[in-house]
């Protein structure tokens, strides 16, 4: 599994995303300012950072831009924010960042960001006045703000950085239903449960029942089904794992 570096001021957003990560056999390294994460960048190596744009002392569009002109942006990094908006994703894509999520970060986006981040190579990238040798292949990666439909981000390589282009992803879902493609409508509210077995087993049917249901209603945001169901985050994504829930399939068929 890889090494991540999550940069972070608010230490209940370190303390969860490195439980999540962790349980998914990750190896997690804790930041809570750009002095510790250039010291982790430099001693881990990691194979992946998320990092927040606000906070107190350097922003992290600015430690970005940093790694970015000093030839360190080595890794794939996953830009998070709780007041992102397009331009501000735009400009994080300009200067290296592959993905850009908004908080409340759900659990399906999370991972779908780590997996499609760690599946990716870095492109090499060139600093401020060079030219590169040859022109890379053409980066295609994902905003998530909520409110809005996803858009895909084109960044295409050109003299001194990447040129980023906006398009809809609103044409994807009318190409998957021209295809044949359905969309499964989730668990209903209104469901049977063979109550002929034993309390736990039944309890447990029930619960995995209700927490499925809550997940898809909510859109997989882990925040909104924690207020729902009156469980705290940390509780909940123990709770989903213990019952087994099906995380991956959540992620797949978030978007």
């Amino acid at each position: 599994m890889a090494n991540i570096l999550v940069v972070d001021d608010e230490m209940g957003i370190r303390a969860l995303l490195q439980e999540i990560l962790t349980d998914e056999g990750h190896s997690v390294e804790l930041a809570e300012n750009a002095a510790q994460a250039r010291m982790l960048r430099e001693r881990q190596r990691p194979d992946l950072v998320l990092l927040d744009i606000w906070m107190p002392d350097v922003d992290g569009i600015t430690l970005l831009k940093e790694w970015n002109s000093g030839a360190q942006l080595t890794m794939p990094v996953i830009m998070m924010s709780g007041h992102g908006t397009i331009d501000t994703a735009v400009e994080a894509t300009k200067y290296g960042a592959m993905a850009f999520l908004e908080k409340p970060i759900t659990l399906q986006k999370l991972l779908r960001a780590v997996e499609q981040g760690l599946a990716k190579p870095q492109p090499a990238r060139t600093g401020p006045g060079e030219v590169a040798a040859s022109l890379a292949p053409q980066r295609l990666d994902r905003i998530d703000l909520p409110g809005s439909e996803p858009v895909v981000v084109s960044a295409a390589p050109v003299h001194g950085g990447y040129v980023p282009t906006i398009q809809s992803l609103n044409s994807h879902a009318h190409q998957a239903v021209s295809a044949g493609i359905t969309m499964a409508s989730g668990p209903q509210a209104d469901q049977s449960f063979n109550l002929d077995r034993p309390l736990r087993e039944a309890r447990d049917a029930f619960e995995k029942a209700y927490f499925e249901f809550h997940l898809v209603r909510e859109n997989g945001s882990m925040t909104r089904v924690a207020e729902r169901t009156g469980l705290e985050r940390t509780h909940l994504y123990r709770k989903l794992k213990q019952l087994g829930v099906d995380l991956s399939r959540n992620k797949r068929g978030a978007g």
